[in-house]
């Protein structure tokens, strides 16, 4: 049976973790009413409008 000959560092075995653990750049959709760039399945926060419908007034967006 392989037995290993050293102790993996502390250094070896974070960086094989942290690889996985990379932040994505989220993805932008155009926002049907103004064209701003929306995170998906968000209220637009520059004219209040998600899916065609209005949620936010103006004195909530401003």
């Amino acid at each position: 049976m392989a037995v290993p000959k050293r102790k993996p560092s502390k250094a070896k075995s974070r960086t094989r973790k942290s690889i996985n653990m990379k932040i994505s750049v989220p993805t932008l959709s155009e926002c049907g009413t103004c064209g701003n760039k929306v995170v998906p399945h968000r209220v637009c926060p520059k004219c209040g409008f998600y899916k065609g419908k209005q949620y936010l007034g103006l004195e909530e967006i401003a």
